[in-house]
């Protein structure tokens, strides 16, 4: 297990070296940093926000010589509502989706980010290491911190883990009671988490559940497994499939690894990803129905559609609250019928 792990860090560390660019693309079709030639949104959901970002960053105790890191908008003066954010394998180093994480803060909204050790000694050491950094963040900095409004989000290991840290926040802490969702993506297997748990989340929880058709290490039956379980009401809750598309010779790319700062930091990144967590934080945190109609549409034009440049569009997203897996299982690295999975009986 150890040597895969490894091999998963390495390939993500990898990808994340050099920024994927296409010959094909020219530079100036685009007016930003974004790789291809769709920019960011202008308005509305996705558009950037207009708070500075500033950083607050304390010792990792569970982690020695890294730090937990908490963005938030510079110059407030109350607490925010606050995003947990758990990393995939090899994802330790903040910088690797920085992107979103200031997208977070300039909205004004909080994010707190904790680095665990790909290769450390026990799963269940890894989640304790994100428990208690983010205890710690909420603990010290209660002026920056809103505990009652919030939402946890993460990629891979950690979209896994977001599943039962969530739930233990929820429960044992009492975090969200004015407002709580989930994000996850690509998720990995899913740890301290019980049956009975996973069907009495509280009734205030939504949920965004995402995965990538190009994906070539999760298997999609452990996020249909999650969502088709969980004890969210399907008008709360949405499973989205997200497709590659080319447009004006640039590959919009649907892997494992979006979305991230470092490689293919694209349209996909702001429009699949940011667009329906800003929409999602909106509706959760402010009951907000225009963010309800793009985060959880049940396949409203708002929520699907895509950008396009001169003609050329992005594939639509698909949302779906009875998904199925498209793929056999033998695709995936870590498929669902894996011993490791401790949800193995449910694989179908």
């Amino acid at each position: 297990m150890k040597t895969i792990l490894f091999l998963i860090s390495f390939l993500l560390l990898l990808s994340g070296c050099s920024k994927n660019t296409d010959s094909n693309t020219d530079p100036a079709d685009a007016d930003d940093d974004l790789a291809g030639p769709i920019s960011r949104p202008a308005s509305g959901y996705g558009a950037d926000g207009s708070y500075k970002v500033a950083e607050i960053n304390f010792p990792n105790t569970e982690y020695a010589g890294t730090q937990v890191t908490i963005f938030y908008p510079a110059g407030i003066t109350s607490a925010r509502p606050t995003i947990f954010y758990s990393h995939p394998y090899g994802g330790e180093d903040k910088e690797y989706n920085r992107g979103l994480f200031e997208f977070i803060a300039k909205k004004g909204y909080v994010v707190v980010f904790v680095p665990y050790p790909t290769m450390d000694v026990s799963i269940d050491h890894r989640y304790l290491t994100l428990w208690t950094g983010f205890i710690k963040a909420a603990s010290d900095y209660p002026n920056i911190i809103d505990t009652k409004k919030v939402g946890f989000m993460g990629h891979s290991f950690g979209g896994g883990a977001s599943i039962g840290l969530s739930y233990k926040a929820f429960t044992e802490k009492k975090w969200g009671q004015d407002g709580r969702f989930i994000f996850t993506m690509a998720p990995w297997y899913s740890y301290q988490i019980t049956p009975s748990q996973l069907s009495s989340f509280p009734a205030n929880t939504r949920m965004i559940t995402q995965v990538y058709d190009e994906d070539i290490y999760n298997d999609h039956r452990l996020a249909i497994d999650i969502f088709k379980n969980i004890n969210i009401a399907n008008s709360e809750k949405d499973y989205y499939y997200l497709k590659p598309s080319t447009v004006a010779g640039y590959r919009y790319t649907a892997e494992h690894n979006l979305p991230n700062s470092r490689s293919a930091y694209d349209a996909y990144d702001y429009y699949g990803v940011y667009r329906l967590l800003d929409a999602l934080i909106d509706y959760s945190f402010n009951g907000s129905q225009a963010g309800k109609n793009v985060a959880l549409g049940n396949g409203s034009a708002e929520q699907v559609s895509m950008p396009g440049y001169y003609g050329q569009f992005m594939a639509p997203l698909e949302v779906s609250d009875n998904p199925s897996p498209r793929y056999h299982s033998g695709k995936y690295l870590f498929p669902c019928n894996s011993t490791d999975n401790p949800r193995i009986s449910n694989c179908n």
